[in-house]
């Protein structure tokens, strides 16, 4: 009986390293796999007004991969569009190069750069254009490969938007009228991001004073949001609309908190 345990324990401990010495080749081959030169993100949205006028974009690429320290010298990645891209070339973006040099003095890290062109382009489109972009090639005296992982590119186009002024409001709570306020001023923030200066049925109750709205070519939308960016109430259902020809505003929105909530429906009339 002893001696059957004694042959156990040997078979025991030669499985054992057996699976051991397999363990260490993988490991082995994963540290001897290649580097990757891709992209920091694996997707990214832009916009810009469709206005005739080309804008750059870019792209952040690096290198990653379980023998970086052992690289050294520049490595050269070049970009193409995969076939699976809805953008089209010399309409919706133009590649002035199409590659990018990582350097070793940078932590090959580096901006792919591209330009989104909006010339002919009849802002709002159906849907936007999408530039699958991915790293086709990489010279390098490295053990350096493609990550095969592209970037997906979102091309927005908007309309010419400019509605930062000052307005006079009308304001119906629940269908009524109130009148806390009658004059509003509204701040452009980015490209088709705004923000009042007045909301719901206060003039002044602290905080950042007012509600963000989103415009795109006439069509008003807005996030949720904390009320003033202060209280835990939610300015939420934000909708509206501008008028193309006297530049008034229709705008939706309502407060919401667990006890009490309002619809408001806000009229700005440009001065």
């Amino acid at each position: 009986m002893k001696r059957t345990k004694n042959i156990l324990s040997v078979l025991l401990g030669v499985a054992f390293l057996i699976s051991c010495v397999e363990v260490d080749k993988e490991v082995n081959k994963i540290g001897d796999g290649p580097n990757l030169a891709g992209f920091q993100d694996a997707a990214q949205s832009v916009t810009f007004i469709a206005d005739g006028n080309e804008y750059p974009v870019y792209v952040k690429v690096k290198l990653t991969g379980p023998n970086l320290s052992k690289v050294s010298g520049d490595v050269t990645v070049t970009m193409a569009a995969d076939p699976s891209s809805t953008a089209v070339e010399n309409t919706h973006y133009r590649f002035d190069n199409t590659s990018i040099t990582l350097k070793e003095n940078q932590n090959y890290l580096g901006i792919f750069e591209f330009t989104m062109l909006t010339e002919g382009i009849r802002a709002p489109l159906a849907e936007s254009p999408v530039l699958v972009l991915t790293a086709s090639d990489v010279t390098a005296s490295a053990n350096i490969v493609g990550s095969g992982k592209p970037n997906i590119i979102t091309l927005n186009y908007g309309c010419p938007s400019e509605l930062q002024g000052t307005y006079d409001v009308e304001v119906l709570r629940d269908g009524g009228p109130i009148s806390p306020y009658s004059v509003v001023n509204i701040a452009k923030l980015d490209i088709g991001v705004y923000r009042t200066d007045k909301v719901g049925h206060w003039d002044d109750i602290g905080g950042t004073p007012g509600y963000t709205f989103y415009e795109v070519c006439n069509v008003i939308t807005g996030p949720q949001q904390n009320l003033v960016e202060l209280y835990s109430n939610q300015v939420q259902n934000i909708t509206g609309s501008v008028n193309p020809d006297n530049g008034v505003l229709q705008i939706e929105y309502e407060i919401y908190s667990p006890s009490w909530s309002s619809i408001y429906n806000t009229t700005y009339t440009p001065q």
